[in-house]
């Protein structure tokens, strides 16, 4: 039976760790909205079943989908993992839990819990089943990135009420933050004090318009458990979500971060990125520290809609359309980080490899996986977009 509070994580002595650190598990919703995912998701879900086999090779991954489309995901992965080798297949098969969850869409990012942790000297519960932590879900409140301001789309019911469900699901105590809207590209956090946020986003009149800058600052941290929170001014180019900041910023490490850049003064993500850098030089983190940025160039060229794109996606009421030529907000640094691998997008581009190889650079000690992620990009995220960690 799991416990709902209404108190401050931060006060119960819980915070955010880092992505980096070891997880439990990952969420993923399989792709069946017909406005995102083109061609009724076809592509898009064997590039999920990718990322979710990569992913469950060192953490359990939690792939979620509505009764109507359950048994069609279930065996979409029993096809897969017939194409696999007998010992991986037996691993994935133990590590991929399918659950019975629905929602409007598949931004586990978004709509799933943020998850935070307290470290344990000693366990006595039988109720916690990690050793040294006890951990809680944040249920925040999903209003399709705006609301009636400037959202995506008008019903978002499920999605506000999927991390509830995971959570209970999930057996694990929950916080109330359902009056704050929040989702959790718009947060990232080094796991030791500093939280990294984008003005453009949360500061939107589609979030929270009643609090200010401050207010919102200080529910941050004592909703997350961090001291420090550094306001970046921009996102990415073209980004629907207002300019989440996992599209353009992510600590790799403590104390170690990149940053989204290119070198084209003609580039309107040049001034966005520029502007972000300057912050990020000026910046210490909560224990006083410079943040060494590395610069991880976007795409050379620009990803936008094709006609072919457009031919495929069937927008419901309300949702927002697509247009052809429009730029789609392709960024690295949208990559996720597992237990035994980073997922880093590719686009076909000659700046894949080398985003790639920076990521090998400061992240040594995993596997650096390219994933063809253009179908993904067409609705509008990327692979950090469709993740969800569950630290354990």
């Amino acid at each position: 039976m799991t416990k709902v509070f209404k108190s401050s994580p931060r006060a119960d002595g819980f915070h955010m760790p880092a992505e980096f650190e070891h997880h439990e598990g990952t969420i993923l919703i399989w792709p069946t909205r017909p406005g995102t995912w083109s061609y009724g998701g076809k592509e898009a879900r064997q590039i999920f079943l990718q990322i979710a086999s990569e992913i469950a090779l060192g953490e359990k991954v939690f792939l979620c989908a509505g009764k109507a489309d359950f048994q069609g995901m279930e065996a979409a992965l029993h096809i897969f993992l017939e194409k696999v080798g007998a010992e991986e297949r037996e691993l994935l098969s133990k590590n991929i839990y399918l659950l019975e969850i629905p929602s409007n869409d598949s931004w586990a990012r978004d709509v799933g819990p943020t998850v935070v942790i307290k470290a344990l000297e000693e366990n006595t519960s039988k109720d916690i089943k990690n050793s040294n932590m006890e951990r809680r879900g944040i249920d925040w409140k999903f209003n399709a990135w705006g609301g009636e301001y400037n959202g995506l789309y008008s019903d978002c019911k499920l999605d506000n009420a999927f991390a509830l469900k995971f959570l209970k699901e999930h057996g694990m105590d929950i916080y109330d933050a359902s009056d704050f809207v929040m989702e959790g590209g718009a947060i990232h956090t080094d796991g030791d004090g500093t939280l990294v946020v984008t003005e453009c986003c949360l500061l939107s009149k589609g979030r929270n318009p009643t609090l200010s800058k401050d207010e919102i600052e200080a529910r941050l941290k004592e909703m997350l458990g961090v001291t420090k929170v550094i306001w970046l001014p921009n996102g990415i180019y073209n980004d629907e979500t207002d300019g989440h900041v996992d599209n353009i910023f992510a600590f790799t490490a403590v104390g170690e971060a990149v940053l989204a850049w290119t070198d084209d003064e003609n580039d309107p993500q040049y001034e966005l990125s520029r502007k972000n850098l300057e912050v990020l030089e000026q910046a210490t983190d909560a224990k006083g520290r410079k943040i060494k940025v590395h610069k991880m160039y976007i795409p050379s060229k620009p990803v936008c809609i094709t006609e072919y794109d457009l031919r495929g996606l069937t927008p419901d009421y309300g949702e927002e359309e697509r247009v052809v030529g429009e730029r789609l907000a392709a960024s690295y640094v949208n990559f996720y980080i597992s237990n035994s691998c980073v997922l880093i997008p590719a686009f076909g581009d000659e700046n894949d490899n080398r985003a790639a190889e920076l990521l090998r650079q400061l992240i040594p000690d995993r596997k650096i996986v390219q994933i063809p992620a253009r179908a993904i990009i067409v609705g509008g995220g990327n692979i950090h977009c469709i993740t969800q960690q569950i630290p354990g």
